[in-house]
């Protein structure tokens, strides 16, 4: 009897065909590789394929896609998938011969149903993060750490202490470097606080002392966020995009004449 070598397994890539679901929804499309081994009939492949796209192998309806070669459709299980041609970069293309209503839909997680642990459940874990950080002593188990209301307290205070520091500032306007024209001025008010819509929270909610001061800015160049203007309610006028809130930390003072382009070229020769 002749020797026979064992077949070398061929790397091949495997994906889902997508199609459009009710409303417009498709099907994410799978994409993966894997290792095939050519004596392998066409029954064989499809129950490995199982584990990977989640389709039945009664309901599987392979693709084999070969460079230079036209797209076969392998619908004999006997077979072995050998007898197509496929080498490394071949492709697999599984179709789902079930109908849409009868596929599970992964991507729809109103159906799934989630595990609830309850709050004072989860404070008695001796395992959890929770017990760790007590055991630790850190965030509100620490006996340093400071109360919400002082922390906000003491971030309002640095704010104004960086907001008087600065040379030449005369509320509620101050000369920044990032100020433009010939008007050098900004605006500051501490009625725009980081606790604001983004984090659903009023402003309100946080008494005038408390809240975290912020410095609107205009800006040479259209690259900020907003002209001036935050959640519908305005603060100062700017040109669309010119606009900024910064912590006044980030400030600098000073006589800073706006760059325009022919400066920018002039700095760049001078520098070729």
């Amino acid at each position: 009897m002749a020797f026979q070598p064992t077949p070398t397994d061929v790397s091949v890539i495997i994906t889902s065909a997508s199609m459009a679901r009710p409303g417009g929804e498709s099907e994410p499309r799978f994409l993966n590789e894997r290792r095939i081994t050519p004596t392998w009939t066409v029954e064989q492949v499809k129950s490995k394929l199982e584990t990977m796209t989640g389709v039945p192998p009664g309901c599987q309806r392979l693709r084999v896609k070969v460079h230079g070669r036209p797209d076969v459709w392998a619908d004999n299980d006997a077979q072995l998938i050998g007898d197509f041609g496929i080498a490394k970069g071949s492709e697999i293309e599984v179709h789902d011969s079930r109908p849409l209503a009868m596929r599970p839909n992964f991507t729809d997680l109103s159906s799934v149903e989630k595990y609830e642990m309850k709050p004072e459940t989860y404070e008695t874990l001796s395992d959890s993060v929770l017990a760790w950080k007590r055991n630790q002593k850190l965030g509100r188990f620490d006996p340093n750490a400071l109360s919400p209301e002082e922390s906000l307290r003491k971030q309002a205070e640095k704010d104004r202490a960086d907001i008087a520091s600065k040379e030449s500032y005369h509320p509620p306007f101050f000369p920044t470097s990032h100020s433009s024209g010939n008007d050098p001025l900004c605006w500051a008010s501490s009625d725009y606080s980081s606790h604001g819509p983004a984090r659903e929270r009023s402003k309100s909610d946080i008494p005038a002392e408390l809240q975290p001061l912020w410095v609107g800015i205009e800006l040479d160049e259209p690259t900020g966020k907003n002209d001036g203007s935050v959640g519908g309610q305005r603060f100062f006028e700017c040109p669309q995009k010119c606009g900024a809130f910064v912590k006044p930390e980030k400030l600098e003072v000073g006589d800073f004449p706006p760059l325009g382009l022919d400066d920018e070229l002039d700095d760049l020769m001078e520098e070729i």
